[in-house]
Protein backbone atom coordinates (compact mmCIF):
# COMPACT_ATOMS: atom_id res chain seq x y z
CA UNK A 1 0.00 0.00 0.00
CA UNK A 2 1.33 3.39 -0.95
CA UNK A 3 0.42 6.91 0.11
CA UNK A 4 1.36 10.35 -1.04
CA UNK A 5 0.51 12.52 1.96
CA UNK A 6 0.26 16.30 1.80
CA UNK A 7 -0.14 18.70 4.68
CA UNK A 8 -3.00 20.95 3.59
CA UNK A 9 -4.80 24.12 4.59
CA UNK A 10 -7.92 22.58 3.00
CA UNK A 11 -8.83 19.84 0.52
CA UNK A 12 -12.01 19.01 -1.40
CA UNK A 13 -13.02 16.11 -3.60
CA UNK A 14 -15.68 16.62 -6.26
CA UNK A 15 -17.46 14.13 -8.49
CA UNK A 16 -19.46 15.54 -11.41
CA UNK A 17 -19.06 19.08 -10.01
CA UNK A 18 -20.48 18.07 -6.60
CA UNK A 19 -18.25 18.20 -3.51
CA UNK A 20 -18.43 14.75 -1.93
CA UNK A 21 -15.84 15.30 0.82
CA UNK A 22 -13.85 18.18 2.20
CA UNK A 23 -11.59 19.04 5.11
CA UNK A 24 -10.01 22.07 6.69
CA UNK A 25 -6.43 22.02 7.98
CA UNK A 26 -4.98 18.53 8.05
CA UNK A 27 -3.68 15.85 5.72
CA UNK A 28 -4.76 14.73 2.29
CA UNK A 29 -3.56 11.18 1.60
CA UNK A 30 -3.67 9.68 -1.88
CA UNK A 31 -3.80 5.90 -1.34
CA UNK A 32 -2.87 3.13 -3.77
CA UNK A 33 -3.49 -0.53 -3.02
CA UNK A 34 -1.13 -3.14 -4.42
CA UNK A 35 -1.94 -6.57 -5.75
CA UNK A 36 -0.17 -8.25 -2.79
CA UNK A 37 -1.50 -5.96 -0.04
CA UNK A 38 -3.38 -7.32 2.95
CA UNK A 39 -4.53 -6.34 6.45
CA UNK A 40 -0.93 -6.00 7.67
CA UNK A 41 -0.31 -3.32 5.05
CA UNK A 42 -3.49 -1.55 6.14
CA UNK A 43 -2.36 -1.60 9.78
CA UNK A 44 1.05 -0.17 8.89
CA UNK A 45 -0.41 2.70 6.86
CA UNK A 46 -3.17 3.40 9.41
CA UNK A 47 -0.63 3.70 12.23
CA UNK A 48 1.66 5.94 10.18
CA UNK A 49 -1.14 8.28 9.09
CA UNK A 50 -2.72 8.46 12.54
CA UNK A 51 0.58 9.42 14.14
CA UNK A 52 2.38 11.35 11.40
CA UNK A 53 4.04 14.40 12.97
CA UNK A 54 4.33 17.03 10.24
CA UNK A 55 2.65 20.01 11.90
CA UNK A 56 4.64 22.82 13.48
CA UNK A 57 4.69 23.01 17.28
CA UNK A 58 5.10 26.15 19.41
CA UNK A 59 8.88 26.02 18.88
CA UNK A 60 8.59 25.96 15.10
CA UNK A 61 9.49 22.27 14.65
CA UNK A 62 7.45 19.65 12.81
CA UNK A 63 6.49 17.78 15.95
CA UNK A 64 2.68 17.67 16.09
CA UNK A 65 0.22 15.24 14.56
CA UNK A 66 -3.39 15.59 13.46
CA UNK A 67 -4.77 15.03 16.96
CA UNK A 68 -2.54 17.79 18.35
CA UNK A 69 -3.87 20.39 15.92
CA UNK A 70 -7.42 19.00 15.83
CA UNK A 71 -6.96 18.50 12.12
CA UNK A 72 -8.77 16.30 9.64
CA UNK A 73 -7.76 13.56 7.21
CA UNK A 74 -8.97 13.12 3.65
CA UNK A 75 -8.26 9.74 2.02
CA UNK A 76 -8.42 9.58 -1.79
CA UNK A 77 -8.07 6.25 -3.58
CA UNK A 78 -5.55 6.42 -6.41
CA UNK A 79 -4.54 3.19 -8.16
CA UNK A 80 -2.12 5.14 -10.37
CA UNK A 81 0.36 5.20 -7.47
CA UNK A 82 1.23 1.70 -8.67
CA UNK A 83 1.86 2.86 -12.24
CA UNK A 84 5.20 1.49 -13.45
CA UNK A 85 6.95 3.54 -16.15
CA UNK A 86 10.34 1.84 -16.08
CA UNK A 87 9.65 0.37 -19.54
CA UNK A 88 8.30 2.74 -22.12
CA UNK A 89 6.19 5.83 -21.59
CA UNK A 90 2.78 4.30 -20.90
CA UNK A 91 2.34 3.22 -17.28
CA UNK A 92 1.69 -0.43 -16.49
CA UNK A 93 -0.74 -1.02 -13.65
CA UNK A 94 -0.14 -4.75 -13.16
CA UNK A 95 1.02 -4.12 -9.57
CA UNK A 96 -2.23 -2.36 -8.65
CA UNK A 97 -4.87 -4.43 -6.86
CA UNK A 98 -8.11 -5.33 -8.61
CA UNK A 99 -10.98 -3.00 -7.65
CA UNK A 100 -12.71 -5.51 -5.33
CA UNK A 101 -9.61 -6.02 -3.16
CA UNK A 102 -8.61 -2.36 -3.38
CA UNK A 103 -12.04 -1.17 -2.21
CA UNK A 104 -12.08 -3.59 0.73
CA UNK A 105 -8.61 -2.58 1.92
CA UNK A 106 -9.23 1.13 1.32
CA UNK A 107 -12.42 0.97 3.42
CA UNK A 108 -10.59 -1.05 6.08
CA UNK A 109 -7.91 1.66 6.18
CA UNK A 110 -10.49 4.40 6.77
CA UNK A 111 -12.15 2.39 9.55
CA UNK A 112 -8.84 1.56 11.28
CA UNK A 113 -7.77 5.19 11.31
CA UNK A 114 -11.16 6.24 12.70
CA UNK A 115 -10.72 3.65 15.48
CA UNK A 116 -7.14 4.76 16.25
CA UNK A 117 -7.54 8.50 16.11
CA UNK A 118 -9.50 11.31 17.62
CA UNK A 119 -9.97 13.27 14.42
CA UNK A 120 -12.28 13.36 11.42
CA UNK A 121 -11.58 10.98 8.52
CA UNK A 122 -13.30 11.61 5.20
CA UNK A 123 -12.93 9.80 1.88
CA UNK A 124 -13.36 10.49 -1.78
CA UNK A 125 -15.59 8.23 -3.88
CA UNK A 126 -13.92 4.95 -4.78
CA UNK A 127 -13.49 4.30 -8.53
CA UNK A 128 -15.06 7.63 -9.46
CA UNK A 129 -13.43 10.26 -11.65
CA UNK A 130 -12.60 12.82 -8.97
CA UNK A 131 -11.42 16.40 -9.04
CA UNK A 132 -9.22 17.08 -6.03
CA UNK A 133 -8.59 20.65 -4.96
CA UNK A 134 -6.16 21.37 -2.17
CA UNK A 135 -3.80 23.95 -0.78
CA UNK A 136 -0.54 22.21 0.11
CA UNK A 137 0.77 23.86 3.27
CA UNK A 138 4.53 24.31 3.24
CA UNK A 139 4.68 22.55 0.85
CA UNK A 140 4.96 19.37 2.91
CA UNK A 141 4.64 16.07 1.03
CA UNK A 142 5.58 12.66 2.45
CA UNK A 143 5.69 9.25 0.78
CA UNK A 144 4.70 6.12 2.73
CA UNK A 145 4.97 2.55 1.42
CA UNK A 146 3.94 -0.42 3.56
CA UNK A 147 6.48 -2.63 1.78
CA UNK A 148 9.17 -0.02 2.44
CA UNK A 149 10.26 0.09 -1.20
CA UNK A 150 11.14 3.77 -0.76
Amino acid sequence: MRCVVQRVRYANVSVADEIVAGIGPGLCAFVGVGVNDNSEDVGYIATKLAGLRVFVDTEGRMNWGLADIRGELLLVSQFTLFGDVRRGRRPSFTDAADPKLARALFEQLAEQIRALAGFSVRTGRFQAHMDVELANDGPVTVLIDSRKTF
